[in-house]
């Protein structure tokens, strides 16, 4: 059966993604976005599908509205835009929540929050297991993202245990590929368009600290598993569990750009976590998921596409 699917934050990098494979499927699609972060160029191919719509609107405010599937993704996700205005951030997190809650409690709708690996701050426990409670500085300039996401976990669980709303909760780690904006602040779209234009590749501190990098399309099969699946609600990990430095990371982009591009090295920012690598043994057992493209070839796509980004100006 097809469904009719509310997608916030769907002009996005993840979002639009979703977006365009909701519509593969079949199904309707309800594109909500304020676009703060998000872009018209993201969905633009998707306007002629009758089964799309787009609904511009800040998920701060209440919304009225009839779905039966909600993808909860509003909201920045690079520190360069969720720093910009924490406030907004929290509010975003916080009030979002609360108000796709509303609906999914009133239509009765099925919802899905896109949280994140911050949740677990600068980890002491390592690979990440969703038992982990984390370790988050409440009032450092990371945290309103961190706890803004934290707060929304818990208000998904208390709408679910006290008013039985149908829950899905997934913790994001990097995730990567087209769609990326140039100017995020990620690592990834970072390094990719210093090495297109042989600018210097900034790395902070030794560039020894890990992270895991998905591929975005492998991310996309497994929130689409994780929604279709009943009665588990998650929180539930989803990354790529391969696990390379920083380092490891600008070597590779230079190599797959062909840059001549030279590594420079900066201070570490404050609270930044040294190892990040999720476990996703739950992924595995529960959603039979398993992400499938390499960093090699995830880079390389994505290489593609910020080169034709930086050609067209």
């Amino acid at each position: 059966m097809a469904h009719v699917n509310l997608v916030t934050g769907g002009a996005g990098f993840i979002g639009s993604h979703l977006c365009e494979a909701l519509l593969n499927r079949g199904e309707e699609v309800l594109c909500l976005d304020n676009f703060f972060t998000g872009r018209k160029a993201n969905i633009a191919h998707l306007l002629g599908n009758p089964n799309f719509e787009i609904v511009r609107h800040d998920v701060v405010n209440p919304i009225v509205i009839e779905t039966d599937r909600i993808f909860n993704f509003a909201c920045p996700a690079s520190p360069v835009h969720y720093q910009h205005n924490p406030v907004k951030t929290i509010k975003t997190n916080v009030m979002g929540a609360l108000n796709m809650l509303g609906v999914a409690k009133r239509v009765g709708a099925r919802i899905l929050q896109a949280s994140t690996s911050e949740v677990y701050g600068d980890p002491a426990v390592h690979p990440q297991v969703e038992g982990y409670w984390g370790n988050v500085n409440p009032v450092g300039p990371r945290s309103c993202y961190d706890e803004g996401k934290r707060v929304a976990e818990s208000l998904f669980f208390d709408y679910h245990n006290q008013n039985k709303v149908d829950i899905r909760v997934i913790r994001i780690f990097n995730t990567y590929g087209p769609r990326m904006l140039v100017n995020d602040g990620r690592v990834v779209s970072n390094f990719v368009v210093q090495a297109l234009n042989n600018a210097p590749l900034g790395i902070y501190g030794a560039g020894d600290q890990t992270r895991s990098f998905c591929y975005v399309s492998d991310l996309v099969e497994g929130i689409l598993r994780m929604m279709d699946l009943d009665g588990f609600h998650g929180p539930v990990n989803l990354g790529n569990p391969g696990e390379f430095t920083i380092k490891q990371l600008a070597d590779l982009v230079i190599e797959l750009t062909g840059s001549r591009s030279k590594i420079e090295y900066h201070p570490l920012p404050e609270n930044d976590p040294v190892r990040r690598r999720p476990d996703i043994s739950l992924a595995r057992e529960r959603l039979n998921w398993n992400p499938a493209v390499s960093l090699r070839e995830g880079l390389t796509r994505t290489i593609a596409y910020f080169d034709e980004l930086l050609r067209k100006g």
